[in-house]
């Protein structure tokens, strides 16, 4: 199994990103994910029980072999790719929709090491659906046979919902959302 390489973008581990860095643990378990890019002794504390934690960035890693997910790259992942690459680099970013292109601000033009990049399709998804569908298609899946739904609706109370507007892999035909996120989003107060 490659290595998944999550690229912390964000000022502090947001309780949100938190919970999608849990749920990727789950996917590819610990042994196979690497968090860099955290600063914070606390931080790193926490997510050491879900996989290798890094305080330099992925850029500073000079890693061989390594593919960064890009929703602008020019090539789309492979399952032939899991025998090219030991490395698959993701941004944690907790997702603007409309996109800002942060990955290529804030990840690409800092990597200083030979790098390729791959993308999953024209759809925006969480961190953790993307490396959910990243393993799918590395195990096998070709992207065009998976199912997605496009926006789903998160039903707060008898009147309140939020809407998560991107994309999530369908599983058992319902969309892949970690059961955590869903109750935190139910008790957050403000969004």
């Amino acid at each position: 199994m490659p290595i998944f390489i999550i690229e912390h973008l964000e000022p502090k581990l947001w309780e949100w990103c938190f919970l999608e860095y849990k749920s990727i643990s789950r996917i590819v378990g610990k042994k196979n994910l690497w968090f860099t890019n955290i600063k914070d002794r606390v931080e790193v504390r926490k997510l050491e029980k879900y996989g290798k934690v890094f305080s330099e960035s992925v850029a500073d890693l000079n890693l061989k072999k390594a593919c960064l997910l890009d929703i602008d790259a020019k090539q789309q992942l492979k399952t032939e790719d899991n025998k090219k690459f030991k490395f698959f680099i993701l941004g944690g970013i907790l997702g603007d929709f409309p996109r800002k292109k942060r990955t290529k601000k804030e990840l690409i033009n800092k990597i200083k090491f030979n790098i390729e990049k791959r993308n999953l399709g024209k759809r925006q998804f969480s961190t953790d659906n993307a490396v959910y569908v990243t393993k799918q298609i590395l195990d096998g899946k070709k992207l065009k046979k998976l199912k997605f739904k496009n926006k789903i609706e998160i039903r707060i109370n008898d009147i309140e919902s939020i809407i998560l507007p991107f994309s999530y892999p369908l599983v058992n035909n319902k969309p892949r959302i970690s059961e955590e996120l869903v109750s935190y989003l139910k008790k957050k107060k403000d969004f």
